[in-house]
């Protein structure tokens, strides 16, 4: 039998996509989940069967668009669609462009000669991945399909930490992207499906508040305003940090400004004149807003240590003490220095306060062991969901857990609704 090709691995996120070859510690491409094309685009989000087919005829209409960093910079000619929003795909005819282009273009990979791992947000309706398989097996032809949970995927992926004594299916993944943040409680590689809690605060919202602060301080007089988002957003990426107490940094500014604000230099986009900004409280409030969300929106008021108690309180008891245990990092907005630090360290302190509250009601005749609580960042934790993909499909189990073409002939799209999971029986 001739060896196989690697299977590949395509992590369609909301605000970027990470592809690339089985095995390998980093994907092959990260770039904007984002499509220009001629025309506006059709009505999102309709099922597979009555969904408007691109025209094919001549193919001219069909292969006039652009994907990614491409698209963004062809934007002024060309109109710009996100095909995934909040996680789900809203698009099918711009998804099926978006990894048309992606495989055959940058991959440059024949799909019939692969396997193909997806990954797919919690709570994914079943339609959707019928969709998906439809699309990889009749537009594509691939060698075989299997669509992995996000949440299972960062939690292979931490293995690499050395703050990891097991490896273990069984934890809480809180994965932070651009448009979505997901606690998402895992037994055994289950995704516990009626704890999993959304909150509305992710890198964008992030970007969007460094932004606002900086007009607070009249910081944006200095910037152009094309350049406004793209300035806040290399400032959160650069600048921000996660503080222990914000009290304190508060204080901390106000006595030694020279020594705590930083100076961003950029350039104008267009004319390239230099320009200046000051980079002050932002540095840690931005950031902050997982932690004192009211200092953001009034919508939404739940500190995140307390969405991830609330998630581990809402799963069964029994695995309890597991998720507390291996409470792991995903995406790249929980890449800020400190974030596990200080998350831990609140999440412990509800925990403990609870438990002390419980020995008080007893009388103190009742003593607690304590819960240990342990947050996992690891150096694979920006790409964790991709990285996590490249293991599982690098191993001589993915075959057997995925979907073959034959299977999909035999069975149509409705076996994508059952699927397995790596070290299972089914």
């Amino acid at each position: 039998m001739a060896q196989r090709l690697p299977p590949l691995v395509i992590d369609n996120g909301t605000g970027y996509t990470k592809m690339g070859f089985a095995g390998n510690s980093e994907p092959s491409f990260v770039f904007p989940t984002v499509i220009a094309t001629r025309q506006a685009a059709s009505s999102s989000n309709q099922a597979r069967g009555g969904r408007t087919q691109p025209t094919r005829v001549g193919g001219v209409e069909d292969l006039d668009f652009y994907i990614g960093d491409e698209a963004i910079a062809n934007s002024r000619t060309y109109s710009l669609h996100n095909p995934i929003r909040h996680g789900m795909i809203d698009n099918w005819d711009l998804m099926e462009r978006f990894w048309e282009q992606s495989i055959f273009k940058y991959l440059r990979a024949e799909p019939e000669d692969h396997y193909v791992l997806l990954t797919e947000p919690p709570l994914n309706p079943p339609e959707n991945r019928e969709n998906t398989a439809e699309i990889m097996f009749e537009s594509f032809n691939v060698g075989g399909l299997y669509i992995a949970v996000q949440a299972v995927l960062a939690l292979a992926a931490s293995w690499t930490s050395s703050k990891v004594s097991e490896r273990t299916l069984t934890g809480v993944v809180i994965d932070s992207g651009d448009g979505v943040t997901h606690t998402i409680p895992v037994a055994e590689g289950y995704v516990i499906g009626s704890s999993i809690k959304h909150i509305p605060i992710a890198g964008s919202d992030i970007t969007k508040f460094v932004q606002q602060l900086l007009r607070d301080r009249g910081e944006t007089a200095n910037i152009p305003p094309e350049d406004q988002m793209r300035v806040a957003e290399k400032i959160k990426e650069d600048y921000t940090y996660v503080c222990q107490d914000i009290v304190k940094e508060f204080r901390k500014y106000d006595a030694d400004p020279y020594r705590y604000f930083a100076r961003y230099a950029g350039e104008h986009s267009v004319t390239g004149r230099q320009y200046n900004v000051d980079v002050g409280y932002e540095r840690f409030l931005a950031p902050e807003i997982f932690f004192n969300p009211e200092i953001y929106s009034s919508d939404f008021l739940t500190p995140l240590p307390e969405v991830v108690d609330n998630v581990i309180q809402s799963s069964p008891i029994d695995v309890r003490r597991g998720l507390y245990k291996n409470i792991v990092l995903s995406g790249g907005s929980t890449m800020f220095k400190d974030f596990g630090k200080r998350l831990q360290r609140d999440i412990k302190h509800i925990v403990d306060g609870r438990i002390q509250m419980s020995e008080d009601r007893s009388g103190n005749l009742i003593k607690s062991s304590g819960v240990e609580v342990n947050v996992i960042s690891h150096k694979r934790q920006r790409y964790a969901v991709w990285y996590g993909g490249s293991l599982m499909a690098s191993t001589p189990e993915f075959y057997n857990v995925s979907y073959s073409r034959a299977d999909y002939e035999e069975c149509g799209p409705s076996l994508v609704r059952r699927f397995s999971i790596f070290g299972s029986a089914n």
